[in-house]
């Protein structure tokens, strides 16, 4: 197939050559700054926000009119403080409900954003050479700080069609068979594995089960615990069920500090606890699912904090601090050898939940 004139911000590309669309995709989500959009879109507010959200739009309409040169700088800036005080001590007191909701929050940074931002080189790779594609699952090889290494990582979409096209994060069986595909061609490179989770679970459609979705995750996970090179994961919102631990078994695991990480949503628990999906706030708090919480049990390595307001707030300070959280994690395991790796990682996880931190 050929272009001719291809959309690229206010200009127009001639292209001579066939392209290829799958691609030029991909390459159009990074050079298209996709943070930097999302961030010039009207800000969205949590239920729990609403006082912040009352701040900042007066905040806004004091700005216009000081536009049209009213001296109003002090009560702007009184009342910017006043905002910024605000949003800390929310944020310094959030619920496990509250989190849960910052966690899907859907102008958070994706794994995208952070592919994108933190590695070069990078060369998706498709397909798990079973059955086909699955584009809710990232995956392919570049470099982090000038290191070759593997990456994973569920996308969940920042527009309707993103979302579409990546099923909202939720792999499919091929998802998870293609990052078994992926990491033993590190395994077998000696590359590194970085993976992003961020899934509110595996898809649990039908043509999935028969597929075996069970089987794939399994097989992931397994995977993961044999390979002899390290492997870092990082929960970058919502860590969902086996559709999260398929790639999230490694030797560090961090969490930002309002994502989330359990064994299934709150809406869920409360469904088969009380046959009330409305007690999801009463499952969340009883469920420990928080950063802190998983820190304590011994689930999670450590936390990255997230800049005031949530990563959505300022989603390049958010992938900067995640960028040097993984670099620190990849540092301590750089000089292991391969029996050391393995035994490391089996060890971490059979003392999970044995003694509290």
């Amino acid at each position: 197939m050929r272009c001719t004139d291809i959309e690229h911000g206010d200009s127009l590309v001639d292209l001579s050559q066939p392209v290829d669309l799958k691609e030029a995709e991909f390459q159009f989500h990074r050079r298209s700054h996709p943070i930097a959009a999302r961030l010039k879109r009207m800000r969205t507010y949590l239920d729990f926000e609403k006082p912040i959200a009352e701040l900042e739009a007066k905040i806004d309409e004091l700005k216009a009119l000081a536009a049209t040169g009213s001296d109003i700088g002090d009560e702007v800036a009184r009342l910017e403080e006043k905002a910024a005080q605000a949003l800390l001590d929310v944020y310094e007191n959030l619920t496990p409900w509250q989190k849960v909701q910052v966690a899907r929050h859907p102008q958070r940074p994706h794994c995208l954003d952070y592919v994108n931002a933190l590695i070069t080189d990078f060369t998706p790779l498709a397909g798990d050479r079973k059955f086909g594609e699955d584009e809710a699952m990232i995956a392919g090889f570049g470099r982090f700080k000038g290191e070759s290494v593997c990456i994973l990582g569920q996308e969940k979409g920042a527009t309707t069609e993103a979302r579409i096209k990546h099923n909202f994060g939720m792999a499919m069986p091929e998802g998870y068979r293609k990052a078994v595909r992926l990491m033993e061609l590190g395994d077998r490179f000696n590359i590194p594995v970085l993976s992003l989770a961020d899934t509110a679970g595996a898809f649990p459609g039908r043509g999935a089960e028969e597929r075996g979705t069970a089987e794939a995750i399994a097989r992931s996970t397994d995977t993961s615990l044999q390979l002899g090179v390290p492997n870092v994961a990082v929960i970058i919102g919502e860590g969902g069920s086996g559709g999260a631990v398929a790639i999230a078994t490694a030797n560090r695991v961090l969490m930002l500090e309002h994502a989330v990480y359990s064994v299934i949503s709150p809406e869920g628990a409360a469904s088969i606890l009380w046959s009330d999906s409305a007690k999801a706030q009463e499952a969340a708090t009883n469920m420990k699912i928080t950063a802190q919480d998983l820190l304590r049990f011994g689930v999670i390595d450590s936390i990255v904090r997230e800049p005031a307001g949530g990563a959505h707030r300022d989603p390049s300070a958010m992938i900067t601090a995640a960028g040097e959280a993984i670099d620190s994690a990849f540092g301590e395991l750089r000089n292991l050898d391969r029996d050391a790796i393995r035994n490391l990682r089996r060890q971490k996880f059979l003392e999970i939940g044995r003694k509290l931190t």
